[in-house]
């Protein structure tokens, strides 16, 4: 069957800009007195890479505690709002319309809405009443691979049809003021908001092409990243052992992946990662064989945007497209499970 060709991508961002200097000033105002050891993480904001977020919701509306209705109302105007802007752009470059998408993959782990976000616009999107919806949850971080992994083998079933896949996470809603401790810190540091788009066809021309993809869970990984759920909210779950992880298991699992597809670590002209964090990137670099400094674009898009989760390695994406990708290029990124996602790119310039 024909591979599936990304028709266009598109990336959008909430209109509330965080600069991570004025987060730091706030966290320190809520929790030194109530964690006297915060002084020693303090060094986490700058050493993360970060200069500035956005998010849904003003600076002062996360001054204050949320419970449940508050960050769901929050994220239902946000995801929304957010979910019609970036598929519209990504309708807008592939020039066509809402009614000529034939599936929507909705990818989001950072909200619950049932009906799932892309019923809930599918009067504005104009979609049409036959449309195919895959909403999808709980993949974290490594939604954007995984996501475009779903969508091509979709649009491949069904080559000529439109799919569409729209990753979005508002990872700023879940920031806990009750939680004192380091992982909660360190969510404060990372999390910003952000969503991505893409449209997907198999059977006829595209520049670039999703060639394969292989996904890698670990066992007994469960407690490396997630979600607790209490009456709150969620409840980041973060080990600090996540860098060592990547630096030690990350490399012979995507070897296993490629393996699989006939290929090898040679056969990558250029690794695009979804950036967790600085050190994340540092331990991509080591766990690739890569010199220091290669991954450029991720950690541009870190200092940009931040964590966004899993639309983040489709910004990263864009950019590496708009400054030209070579032939074949490899996405990774890592989730909760413990997973590593994975997709080849073919490129033909």
């Amino acid at each position: 069957m024909p591979t599936a060709a990304l028709v266009s991508l598109a990336t959008s961002v909430p209109p509330h800009v965080f600069l991570q200097k004025d987060v730091l000033a706030a966290t320190w105002d809520s929790l030194r007195d109530r964690l006297p050891e915060f002084e020693r993480y303090a060094s986490i904001f700058s050493n993360t890479g970060i200069i500035k977020r956005h998010a849904v919701k003003p600076f002062d509306w996360y001054l204050e505690p949320r419970g449940w209705p508050e960050r769901t109302e929050a994220f239902l105007e946000g995801a929304e709002a957010l979910f019609v802007d970036v598929a519209q752009k990504a309708l807008a470059s592939a020039h066509l319309a809402g009614s000529d998408i034939d599936t929507v993959v909705t990818v989001c782990s950072t909200g619950i809405a049932t009906p799932s976000l892309e019923a809930r616009v599918a009067r504005v999107m104009s979609f049409r009443s036959d449309i195919t919806r895959v909403p999808v949850f709980g993949l974290g971080c490594a939604g954007g691979v995984s996501g475009l992994s779903i969508a091509s083998r979709l649009a491949q079933a069904r080559p000529g049809t439109n799919v569409l896949l729209v990753t979005i996470e508002l990872c700023t809603l879940a920031l806990r003021h009750d939680e004192l401790t380091k992982a909660n810190i360190v969510a404060i540091s990372l999390f910003g908001d952000g969503a991505a788009a893409v449209i997907l066809r198999a059977g006829d021309g595209g520049v670039t092409r999703i060639e394969n993809s292989g996904e890698h869970l670990w066992p007994d990984t469960l407690g490396i990243m997630g979600w607790s759920v209490d009456p709150e909210g969620f409840g980041v779950i973060f080990r600090r052992t996540i860098p060592d992880f990547v630096t030690a298991q990350l490399n012979p699992a995507v070897t296993q992946i490629l393996a699989a597809m006939q290929l090898s670590m040679a056969d990558i002209d250029r690794f695009i990662c979804h950036p967790g964090g600085s050190k994340v990137v540092n331990a991509l670099e080591t766990a690739f064989s890569l010199n220091q400094g290669t991954l450029d674009h991720e950690r541009q898009i870190l200092a940009d945007y931040g964590n966004m989760s899993a639309p983040t390695v489709l910004f990263v994406l864009e950019r590496a497209r708009a400054k030209g990708l070579p032939d074949r290029s490899l996405l990774t990124a890592l989730g909760p499970g413990f997973t590593a996602s994975c997709a080849t790119l073919r490129h033909a310039a």
